[in-house]
C-alpha cells in the first residue's frame, strides 16, 4: 500500500494497547519498548521492506538477556489507511505469534495449545506451543487453507527437515505462511525470522487445498520451547 510509515512510537502504542486488551494487564511504552510485567518487552526490529503496513516485531522474554531470549517475527496487514493496515498486522501477529508467546508466560492453555516432546503431532524431543491459526482471502472458500491447517498440525510434518538446523536448544520460533489461488501460491517457513528453504519446500509439497477461484491464505506460529534431549 502507498503512504508513509507510522512513527515507531505510534506503532508501539498500538502494540501496547492490543497486548493490554488481550491479557487484561497493562502494557506500556517506555524507552522505545513495549513493556509488560517483569522482564518482558516488545521492540520493533529493523524494517526490511519499507512497506508502511509491514512490521518487524521482536518479543523479548528477558530484556536483560535479549540475545538468548528474543523471538523475532514479521507480519503484514492490509486496510484502507496505514493505521488500519498496521492495526490489522498487530492483530494477525497477536493471534498467531503473540498467542504462543503469551502462552509461554501463562502456561495454562488460555492462549495456545501445548505438545509434549513425544506427542504424535508434536516436534520430537521438544516441548512445543502451537499458536493460533489465522486465515483470510476472497471467495467462498477463503478459509479453506485455515481449516486445513487446524486439522493438520504442521510440527510433525516439518520436523524431518528442521531437526538439526537450529543454532540453539531453546526458544525456536517457526512461522508458517501459505496459500494462494489459481494463478498464485506461496509457502514460507521462517525460523526465528529467517526463511528456511528446506522447510518452505516441504510446506509447499503438502496437500493443503488449492482453491480454483478466489484466494485462501493461512498463517500460524509454532514455538519450540526447549530441546528435552540436549
Amino acid at each position: 500500500m502507498d503512504g508513509d510509515r507510522l512513527p515507531d512510537e505510534v506503532v508501539l502504542s498500538m502494540v501496547a494497547r492490543q497486548l493490554s486488551e488481550a491479557t487484561g494487564k497493562p502494557w506500556h511504552v517506555t524507552d522505545g519498548m513495549v513493556r509488560g510485567s517483569g522482564s518482558v518487552g516488545v521492540v520493533l526490529g529493523e524494517d526490511h521492506t519499507g512497506s508502511p503496513g509491514h512490521l518487524d516485531l521482536d518479543f523479548v522474554l528477558n530484556v536483560d538477556r535479549p540475545e538468548e531470549t528474543t523471538i523475532s517475527d514479521c507480519v503484514a496487514g492490509y486496510g484502507g489507511t496505514t493505521e488500519e493496515a498496521v492495526d490489522r498486522a498487530i492483530q494477525v501477529w497477536l493471534g498467531t505469534t503473540g498467542s504462543a508467546l503469551l502462552e509461554l508466560l501463562s502456561q495454562d492453555g488460555s492462549f495456545a495449545g501445548h505438545f509434549a516432546p513425544d506427542a504424535p503431532d508434536g516436534f520430537p524431543g521438544w516441548h512445543a506451543i502451537h499458536g493460533g491459526v489465522i486465515g483470510w482471502g476472497t471467495g467462498d472458500d477463503f478459509l479453506a487453507v485455515q481449516h486445513w491447517a487446524v486439522d493438520n498440525p504442521l510440527l510433525s510434518r516439518l520436523a524431518p527437515v528442521l531437526e538439526g538446523t537450529f543454532d540453539r536448544d531453546h526458544l525456536i520460533g517457526v512461522k508458517a505462511f501459505f496459500g494462494g489461488g489459481k494463478d498464485t501460491e506461496i509457502a514460507e517457513i521462517r525460523v526465528n525470522g529467517v526463511r528456511h528453504q528446506a522447510a518452505s519446500e516441504r510446506l509447499a509439497g503438502l496437500d493443503w487445498p488449492r482453491t480454483a477461484t478466489g484466494l485462501s491464505y493461512a498463517r500460524t506460529f509454532l514455538l519450540l520451547v526447549h530441546n528435552e534431549t540436549a
